[in-house]
């Protein structure tokens, strides 16, 4: 008989989650330095005219210039009030149609084939719907965030929701847990991963739409203030802005993402990242 201790395989080394965040950290200097060079490099070699590509230092000038600006600040509010309250009533929304289809499949398919409309129906084209409706104001530019980001917050919740098994619910019902019960041990751990994943994934489409909306049909926000650096050929300030743009949907995203790791550290899907 061949020893059992020879022929064990030894334990594989857990991999820590603070090696991925320590060369994180080294990657992204160095990837993003080397971008900016082979950038500048480019537009010395080419000659390509500021009006085109503007130069990394120029940009960098140019942000730092609209920072100072009371204008700036004011299109930033605007735009973050638009994505923080579109996306709030995308949580909501997409929240109670996930529990409702996802607890009636008969709900489901009726209407399914209208939600699935929304969604493939251009944004662009319903932006002058909500500019009519709603006016040139915030509320278009909400409406615009939460009928995009609404969408995988439901078809996750549905997923949640379905996840449950009747065993599982039949279990609560022989020990006769009372409604509450249920719904904090079994219903809420059950769909709470779900939800905050289609949260997650909701929050990049919420910054997409506000700016999407203000780009089409507004005078004030930040995707205004892009047309209008673009129109007074201020390219780099116009850069500027869409640095800015990116800076904030990385802050949000990585807010978000952080929310969920932290309300939901239990799950699986957690302890793999």
């Amino acid at each position: 008989m061949v020893n059992a201790v020879q022929t064990a395989t030894p334990p594989a080394k857990p991999t820590l989650p603070g090696r991925k965040l320590g060369l994180a950290w080294i990657t992204t200097p160095l990837i993003l330095v080397a971008f900016l060079v082979t950038w500048t490099l480019y537009v010395d070699y080419t000659g390509t005219s500021r009006f085109l590509l503007p130069k990394p230092t120029a940009i960098g000038w140019a942000l730092l210039d609209l920072i100072q600006q009371d204008y700036f600040w004011q299109a930033f509010y605007i735009t973050v009030t638009e994505i923080l309250v579109g996306f709030s009533l995308a949580i909501v929304v997409g929240g109670v149609l996930g529990v409702l289809l996802g607890s009636s499949r008969l709900m489901d398919q009726v209407a399914a084939p209208f939600i699935i409309a929304s969604q493939v129906t251009p944004k662009v084209a319903l932006m002058p719907l909500f500019i009519l409706w709603l006016g040139f104001g915030m509320e278009s530019k909400i409406a615009m965030v939460t009928l995009l980001s609404f969408f995988p917050i439901m078809k996750a919740t549905i997923l949640g929701v379905r996840s449950i098994q009747p065993d599982q619910r039949a279990l609560f019902k022989v020990i006769r847990a009372s409604r509450w019960k249920r719904f904090t041990s079994l219903e809420l751990p059950a769909v709470l991963p779900y939800l905050l994943t289609g949260v997650e994934t909701g929050s990049v489409l919420a910054v997409t739409g506000a700016i999407v909306g203000e780009y089409l049909g507004g005078s004030e926000g930040l995707g205004a203030l892009v047309v209008k650096t673009l129109n007074a050929l201020m390219v780099e300030h116009m850069f500027a802005t869409i640095i800015a743009l990116a800076a904030f949907g990385f802050v949000f995203y990585g807010s978000i993402s952080s929310l969920r790791k932290v309300l939901v550290r239990w799950h699986e899907s957690v302890a793999e990242d």
